[in-house]
């Protein structure tokens, strides 16, 4: 991989110091990683435990290369969203070679909510519905460039492909979300 040297990289110092075995630099890159290595494993894998599994399998694999951290190969959140994304895509194909057993369903909390929070429920729920419909490489696409606020540049290289690749995937990703979500409109 082609990356920006250390100066480049916002990283650099708490790499460093995580390889060196300092403890609260551990816990800063917990604080300052952890969250949005949740957020895309849980829109990738439409699961929050799997997504806690695999934040924390790819923090592991970051305090384990630490120590020897090749400055200037990659940018190192770039190669810990590469790490979480390829351990998320191991996930769907391990999920889909086994039969799973029907999950009960979810049961809605009694305790009264305003209108509008049920409306946003309902309307995350639709989206995330509709994002775990698309095909997985359009689904990674969107997850990287609009939750993940990912470039398109740093996008494509997550995903070893092109920049007009990226932007293709994009586009049938949001032509097939738009479908989605309008149907399910029509369903309402």
């Amino acid at each position: 991989m082609s990356g920006i040297g250390d100066s480049h990289d916002p990283d650099a110092e708490l790499v460093r110091r995580v390889g060196q075995g300092d403890a609260a630099a551990a816990r800063r890159m917990v604080a300052a990683k952890l969250p949005r290595l949740l957020a895309l494993g849980t829109r990738i894998l439409g699961d929050v435990a799997g997504a806690e599994e695999i934040a924390q399998e790819s923090l592991l694999r970051s305090w384990r290369q630490a120590p020897g951290w090749r400055f200037g190969a990659a940018r190192f959140d770039t190669w810990l969203h590469q790490v979480a994304l390829n351990l998320c895509r191991d996930r769907l194909r391990k999920r889909r070679r086994e039969t799973l057993t029907p999950e009960p369903p979810e049961r809605i909390d009694p305790a009264p909510l305003q209108d509008q929070a049920l409306a946003s429920i309902d309307e995350n729920r639709r989206i995330e519905r509709a994002l775990q419909a698309l095909p997985p490489r359009q689904r990674e696409a969107i997850v990287l460039q609009y939750y993940q606020e990912l470039s398109n540049a740093d996008a494509a290289a997550l995903m070893e492909i092109s920049v007009e690749a990226l932007e293709s995937l994009l586009s049938r990703a949001r032509r097939a979300l738009r479908e989605l979500l309008l149907e399910t409109d029509d369903d309402a």
